[in-house]
């Protein structure tokens, strides 16, 4: 199910070179039996952070996100944008229709209190978009949506489950993070 799920961390845990003061001293690993719990707990949403790392002059977060299925309406898609943390997708099962870009229709500030803000992705607005650009993606698909980039699902035939990885330069998530159902 996470097969070349190490590709993803290699390409983007790349961070800028960091002085040796602020270099971490050593690795963090996520297994697969922690992202499975934090994905399968009863509580939560469909977007679940598993852990935000500090890696010396940014932050790295990793998430899982699993939806159910996503009619397609024929209307206007509804989406998120993150303004300052980017998101790379790694599809481990499923697959569907993803919209990017476009013209943002009825934007919103999400709260800064909202779970979304504080520990998922910093920042964010909610919108629907006109045009964009839709692209189907299935299990093994790599997506990357920079930050500022509106995203949301167009269609989902069954489910689609992702990991998602989140450069956070600026580190407006909270270093340290680690889902409450693995401090268990």
């Amino acid at each position: 199910m996470y097969r070349g799920m190490m590709a993803v961390w290699a390409v983007v845990v790349a961070a800028p070179a960091v002085s040796v003061a602020q270099q971490p001293t050593e690795a963090t690993v996520v297994t697969r039996e922690q992202i499975e719990a934090v994905r399968t707990a009863p509580d939560g949403g469909v977007d679940r952070q598993v852990k935000v790392v500090d890696i010396g002059k940014s932050n790295v977060a990793v998430g899982i996100l699993h939806r159910n299925r996503v009619e397609n309406t024929g209307g206007p898609v509804r989406g998120i944008v993150h303004t300052l943390v980017t998101e790379v997708y790694y599809i481990t099962s499923g697959g569907g229709t993803l919209v990017t870009g476009g013209r943002l229709v009825e934007p919103r500030d999400i709260p800064s209190d909202s779970p979304i803000v504080t520990e998922l992705v910093g920042a964010s607005i909610s919108a629907a978009t006109d045009g964009g650009q839709s692209r189907d993606v299935k299990e093994g698909d790599v997506v990357i949506i920079p930050a500022g980039v509106f995203h949301g699902w167009r269609q989902v035939d069954d489910h689609v489950t992702y990991l998602s990885i989140r450069p956070d330069p600026d580190k407006v998530l909270p270093a340290g993070y680690v889902h409450p159902v693995l401090e268990k």
